[in-house]
């Protein structure tokens, strides 16, 4: 299995699990519900997803940092400040938030499966290898941000 960490980038298997929730769906149409308040929730979890996902770009942009989470070995520094503040990975919250909101869209409760997976699917073969890797090569800079601030949120 360690031929996938690192291998897919996440925008992908954003895509990728957004597809599995859309066939489990089609699949299953007979779970879907209808609540009055379903397109507020996508809405707003969409663009929660979205603001995550902008500040953690920017963060990175502005520290002159690799955004670029299949090669965390480029990156020039720890990035502490931002939204880094409050979580490790904002812009994989970001997708998560995003998935959320697509179960809120389709409103086929069924389809929330595949978040846990989702999220053990980036934990083991994308943030797993990116913490060693950023461990690595700054040390104890690294520890010091990992020990304060949450994997999630």
């Amino acid at each position: 299995m360690k031929a996938l960490e690192l291998k897919i980038p996440p925008v992908l298997l954003l895509l990728i699990f957004g597809v599995l929730m859309w066939l489990i769906d089609d699949l299953l149409p007979q779970y879907s519900q209808h609540w009055p308040w379903h397109q507020w929730a996508a809405w707003s979890l969409f663009l929660l997803g979205v603001f995550l996902i902008v500040a953690g770009f920017i963060s990175f942009r502005r520290a002159h940092t690799t955004v670029d989470p299949t090669r965390p070995e480029k990156a020039s520094l720890v990035v502490k400040t931002g939204i880094y503040r409050m979580s490790r990975n904002p812009m994989y919250l970001g997708f998560l938030m995003m998935l959320l909101a697509f179960m809120f869209k389709l409103s086929n409760p069924v389809t929330l499966l595949a978040l846990p997976l989702f999220v053990l699917y980036m934990n083991q073969f994308q943030i797993k290898p990116e913490e060693k890797a950023l461990q690595k090569r700054f040390g104890n800079d690294y520890i010091e941000f990992y020990n304060n601030v949450r994997r999630w949120i």
